[in-house]
């Protein structure tokens, strides 16, 4: 009997073979292509990434490139300064029209230093860029009033503070009652200096009843009555208000092209250490980040984590936290970096002095515990 090959069918494995590895590599190239298109997409998010850190006993370039003092008192004894009171920024990549690809998301879904956020998150829908930055620049300049006035009032300096009325809110409570314009003076027999001291005695007198409020209008106080209505759960006037200050002190505060309220705190120290005799952080670098009112209350601030990382990278082993930023915090302090808790201006200062002394102990709050 004859042996033989049948290659036929030998050409036809062949040939099936080779059809299936066409289509295998075929839909292999289709699907790489597919993914790098996608991952060049723009996405719906934005990028938040530590930003620029600034001394402000030191100095930085202003709009026409001249290193100018951050903070700066003509006319007053200051004093010497020593080590670094450091504020942070958060700097944002990505804006509507121009977000970053999807494979620059997953990058830094995967980098502790940045979040990811929805863009909406970052640029509320209907608000221009320009009317964002403007915004932003104009909290940068009350948070800088406000700055000063808690500084001066740590340092025991008294001088007019007034909450200013300059706007009613759609349906307000207070319509033909409060004028713009007019002072609120005290609620409920409470003086008010700050708007957070005013929101405090709005808050403790609830939405029940009408509060009893004195006002001065023309030069003239009067007592009015406004029953506070609820807003998410917030008892509020339905009032817009700004403060208005007469500084005893003429104190400059010199920082281009940072925008928002988050520097209060730190400039406030900073204020506070160059008009007191001896160098307030002896020598050390010290990072923090806050508002502050008049009253020097402490308020809550966005970004904290990549504030921290910013404070790392700038070698700061302390770092002053809000307290109510607290629970953002906790799980995210970088090795080394001790983070502290702080209400109030007060207790902000005597931690950085006692941090000069030696003398910081674990009785301070603490925002890193696990």
């Amino acid at each position: 009997m004859a042996l033989f090959s049948d290659d036929s069918s030998s050409a036809h494995h062949r040939h099936e073979w080779s059809l299936r590895e066409r289509i295998g590599w075929g839909s292999v190239t289709v699907a790489v292509v597919i993914g790098l298109v996608f991952a060049v997409m723009p996405s719906p998010y934005v990028i938040e990434a530590p930003g620029p850190v600034y001394d402000t006993l030191g100095s930085a370039e202003n709009a026409d490139g001249d290193e100018v003092p951050l903070i700066h008192i003509p006319g007053e004894t200051t004093y010497p300064t020593d080590g670094e009171l450091n504020l942070l920024t958060v700097s944002v990549f990505g804006k509507p029209g121009n977000t970053p690809s999807w494979i620059e998301v997953m990058t830094a879904w995967f980098d502790r230093t940045r979040s990811v956020m929805p863009i909406e998150a970052v640029f509320p829908p209907g608000v221009s860029n320009s009317d964002r930055d403007a915004q932003n620049q104009a909290a940068m300049v009350d948070s800088q009033q406000d700055a000063i006035a808690a500084a001066l009032v740590e340092l025991g300096y008294d001088f007019p503070r007034e909450v200013t009325v300059v706007s009613l809110l759609d349906d307000s409570p207070a319509a033909g009652v409060i004028e713009p314009d007019d002072v609120i003076v005290s609620l409920d027999g409470t003086q008010v200096h700050s708007i957070g001291e005013l929101q405090q005695a709005v808050g403790e007198h609830g939405t029940d009843d009408p509060a009893e409020i004195v006002i001065e209008r023309d030069g003239e106080q009067q007592t009015v009555e406004v029953t506070p209505v609820d807003n998410g759960g917030t008892p509020v006037l339905g009032v817009g208000v700004r403060m208005h200050y007469e500084f005893p002190v003429d104190v400059e505060l010199q920082l281009d092209n940072v925008g928002g309220p988050s520097a209060g705190m730190m400039f406030a120290l900073g204020i506070v250490d160059e008009l007191t005799p001896g160098a307030m952080t002896g020598g050390e670098v010290v990072a923090g980040t806050g508002t502050i009112d008049s009253a020097g209350r402490v308020g809550p601030i966005g970004g904290i984590r990549q504030k921290l990382w910013g404070a790392e990278g700038a070698g700061a082993d302390w770092f002053l936290a809000p307290e109510s930023n607290c629970d953002e915090v906790v799980g995210h302090v970088p090795d080394g970096m001790n983070v502290f808790a702080v209400s109030t201006l007060d207790q902000a200062r005597t931690i950085v002095e006692d941090l000069a002394d030696g003398e910081v102990t674990g009785s301070y709050p603490s925002c890193d515990a696990s």
